[in-house]
């Protein structure tokens, strides 16, 4: 990066001031690390899973974690045990969390298409629910049981009958209270303390107490990603790539360093390898947000994590507001926060994104808990051609048609001389066969009776 000017402070977040677009392919690239080594670890622990089963889970167990579970499912009556075990005020914002989740993603719910694309040919379009889902929930340092919001409520709105749940156990083997709350609120349908790689195998093989899944959702660290990765080339669907956890501020001189720098901060924390880029107007602003996120820094409880993520953190000026529009959707965040003057008309050019968040008082947390929205995003630049979890996630759309004898004839002519230039004389001939049997009825077949309607 020779060609751009750069500062940095010892909060570690360097900026660079006005860089030319030769070198944005640089400042656009993610945090990389060798992934060689964890994806053979990753093959054998997949292996292990598919062919051991529930002797492969506990012998995994044991070795990372240093006990051996006698069950994996948490039983029914410990997930209904959770609610006494939460305040009130906790029990009160899952609540509210809920109901503006699944407000919000029922509204998504499709409608029914049907269209007759010409007289007695019709064509209909349906949504039907995947029968069972996976869910990962992160457990770890701070188990997400957010997400369980974002993964469980969308997959029952869409009608999916079974919604499995695996998250890992916390030392003494249990399941957080917020996660089985959680899941018992939206739905869940079975509850597993099991977690890392070897929890996404057992749900894309099944054992002998998970059963297995037709689609896996969720976030993780970075061998459930593998996982996940890995499956989902030969084995089983998969939500979207995602990685380490993303934010990009697009800021003016309106906007407030001290919102910036909490904005930075909130997605730093969640680990060593997110990223927090802040792209502005002046250097005036990139140097008050790197004094605010320095300030600020000495509050948080994370503060080592924060300090490794913001290594590969930046700052960009870029004085022209369609420059920095530009860099952007170059970047394809997986959060966007617009706080600038005008921002719905800096939104419109918005073309790359995971999740925006639109003004100076729309933070990412909100987003990430409960304004409605959801937080399960496409990272590592992959918004420029996926989108978040949402109910279509859960949704299969299958078509259907229904062709009248004169429907048929009608549309006999296209299909013919179609079939025939691809040299496919039989799909031609099932058409001639049906409009020159002297059996067909008039109008469409009885599925019971095929020789009348």
């Amino acid at each position: 990066m020779n060609d751009m000017n750069t500062t940095e402070n010892s909060a570690m977040l360097t900026i660079y001031d006005n860089p030319p677009r030769s070198a944005w392919g640089t400042l656009t690239e993610r945090c990389t690390r060798r992934e060689e080594e964890i994806t053979r670890q990753v093959e054998e622990i997949l292996e292990e899973v598919r062919t051991g089963g529930d002797r492969a889970l506990c012998d995994i167990t044991e070795r990372i974690e240093g006990r051996r579970p006698e069950a994996f499912e948490i039983p029914a009556e410990t997930v209904e045990a959770a609610a006494g075990e939460l305040s009130d005020a906790m029990k009160q914002a899952l609540d509210t969390a809920r109901a503006n989740i699944e407000a919000f993603h029922r509204a998504q719910l499709p409608a029914e298409v049907r269209v007759e694309t010409m007289p007695g040919v019709t064509c209909l379009q349906r949504a039907v629910a995947i029968d069972r889902v996976g869910l990962y929930i992160p457990g770890g340092r701070a188990p997400l049981f957010s997400t369980v919001l974002m993964l469980a409520l969308p997959a029952r709105v869409a009608g999916c009958r079974e919604v499995i749940l695996c998250t890992p156990a916390r030392a003494d083997g249990s399941v957080a209270p917020e996660i089985r709350y959680a899941a018992r609120l939206c739905g869940v349908t079975h509850l597993f303390a099991v977690g890392g790689a070897q929890a996404i195998a057992a749900m894309a093989y099944g054992t002998e107490s998970i059963p297995r899944v037709e689609k896996i959702f969720g976030p993780g660290n970075r061998y459930v990603t593998k996982a996940k990765q890995l499956v989902g080339a030969r084995d089983v669907a998969i939500d979207l790539p995602a990685g380490p956890s993303e934010v990009l501020v697009l800021a003016d001189d309106s906007a407030s360093p001290e919102f910036a720098a909490a904005d930075l901060l909130s997605q730093a924390e969640h680990g060593g390898d997110s990223q927090a880029v802040l792209v502005c107007a002046s250097t005036e602003f990139a140097r008050a947000t790197q004094r605010a996120v320095a300030e600020q820094l000495t509050r948080r409880r994370r503060a080592a994590i924060i300090r490794e993520a913001l290594q590969q953190s930046r700052i960009i000026v870029l004085t022209d507001r369609e420059e920095r529009i530009a860099f952007s959707n170059a970047y394809a965040p997986e959060h966007l926060i617009l706080t600038m003057e005008s921002p719905w008309e800096a939104a419109a050019g918005i073309t790359s994104a995971g999740s925006v968040f639109i003004g100076h008082w729309s933070t990412e947390s909100a987003g990430d808990y409960a304004s409605g929205t959801n937080h399960t995003l496409p990272t590592g630049g992959w918004a420029r051609s996926c989108n978040g979890v949402n109910v279509d996630s859960y949704l299969r759309k299958i078509t259907f048609q229904e062709l009248t004898r004169e429907g048929l004839r009608r549309l006999a002519p296209t299909i013919e001389a179609m079939a025939m230039a691809e040299g496919l004389d039989a799909h031609a001939d099932a058409v001639r066969i049906r409009l020159e049997s002297a059996e067909a009825p008039n109008d469409t077949l009885n599925p019971q009776n095929p020789k009348r309607s």
